[in-house]
């Protein structure tokens, strides 16, 4: 069964910085599209960033210049550095992963369980 687990979510004044990690375990054959979404109290869950196997990154233009999206494809692993934080990066963190489970078969998105992350002086 396939899971994400994700770590380093915290408490951080403005400012300071964080960095998220995403692991990706179980059984399956690939991973495709890798990337964060967030969601703050009372909206929607939103993209943050993504990125392709071969390391093509987008970003949500609020995070531009401030996030940086990188993967590990041997450790099947995802990750955002946070700098810049501000009080309105506020929210919980999501590791979503595009993953085909063999051979043939569709891919299907996979959620991490989610880390928080707060801003705040």
């Amino acid at each position: 069964q396939v899971q994400l687990v994700e770590s380093g979510g915290g408490l951080v004044q403005p400012g300071g910085s964080l960095r998220l990690s995403c692991v990706v375990s179980g059984s399956f054959f690939s991973i495709n599209a890798m990337g964060w979404y967030r969601q703050a109290p009372g909206k929607q869950r939103e993209l943050v960033a993504s990125i392709t196997p071969v390391n093509f990154a987008t970003y949500a233009d609020s995070v531009k210049g401030r996030f940086t999206i990188s993967r590990d494809n041997v450790k099947n692993s995802v990750y955002l550095q946070m700098n810049s934080l501000k009080p309105e990066d506020t929210a919980v963190y999501y590791c979503n992963a595009v993953i085909r489970p063999f051979t043939g078969a569709l891919a299907n998105a996979y959620w991490g369980q989610g880390t928080q992350v707060t801003v705040s002086s």
